[in-house]
């Protein structure tokens, strides 16, 4: 992991906590300054970044250790992340809010179903969350050339172990923490009926009264957002509205 926090920030295990993750395609997670983070690490919250594997980080044995057949050890590298930043007292689990985009919200629906107790709030951005119906729909232009990622699942034995870990398929009538799920009509990467039916059946099985909020971009924005200098800035004070909502700051 690699963290960043106020010097002043006190580690005693009662503040606010941010943990990010991605975990797929070898795709390392390289440190950068990012201006946008320090709304949150001047309020005194500590930003966490997990290097799980199905990333880059350790190179192709570490992609190889978190997809196909392995999957799973993303999403178990990921909740490791988080009991061990709770444990150390970086933070609070009340006050713990998870982040995680495209395949990343894939790691966010499965980290959810796994351990829903761990985690106060989470942002999941244009998750691939409908493993198994977009990996059997080979006219959508990523299915293909993904089998090396995730499986084909018209083989069984990938079958069974995709949905054993798909977000949708996995959900179950317990208490989840508050979600913002965002998605944009006009994606090309992931469907924007994926997260829509993500929610649907959400709010449908979930036990609890938590914030379940899904936010449709109906403007020219892709898989990354909105483009325009503005407009991505709008968009991130959205999302840090809910953040710091969650972790208990209002100013």
């Amino acid at each position: 992991m690699s963290v960043v926090r106020l010097k002043t920030a006190k580690l005693d295990g009662t503040g606010p906590l941010y943990l990010y993750g991605y975990g797929s395609y070898g795709i390392p997670m390289d440190i950068y300054f990012d201006s946008n983070l320090f709304s949150m690490v001047d309020r005194g919250v500590v930003i966490a970044v997990a290097h799980i594997r199905g990333g880059g980080e350790m190179g192709k044995a570490w992609h190889d250790d978190g997809r196909m057949m392995n999957k799973k050890n993303t999403f178990t590298d990921f909740i490791s992340c988080a009991e061990y930043l709770t444990a150390q007292s970086y933070g609070s689990k009340d006050k713990l809010v998870i982040e995680g985009r495209s395949a990343g919200g894939l790691l966010m629906g499965a980290v959810l179903n796994m351990r829903p107790d761990l985690f106060h709030a989470a942002l999941v951005g244009v998750p691939f969350v409908d493993v198994i119906n977009t990996m059997l729909d080979e006219s959508l232009p990523l299915t293909v050339p993904e089998f090396e990622e995730w499986g084909n699942p018209k083989e069984k034995a990938a079958f069974d172990y995709m949905i054993s870990y798909s977000p949708y398929d996995n959900i179950q009538a317990k208490a989840y923490p508050n979600m913002l799920v965002k998605t944009s009509f006009n994606d090309s990467q992931v469907m924007y009926w994926e997260p829509a039916k993500y929610v649907a059946k959400m709010r449908a099985t979930r036990t609890d009264h938590h914030i379940l909020i899904l936010k449709t971009n109906l403007s020219p924005a892709g898989h990354g957002g909105a483009s325009g200098r503005y407009d991505r800035l709008k968009e991130a004070a959205f999302d840090y509205a809910f953040i710091l909502t969650q972790m208990g700051i209002e100013n």
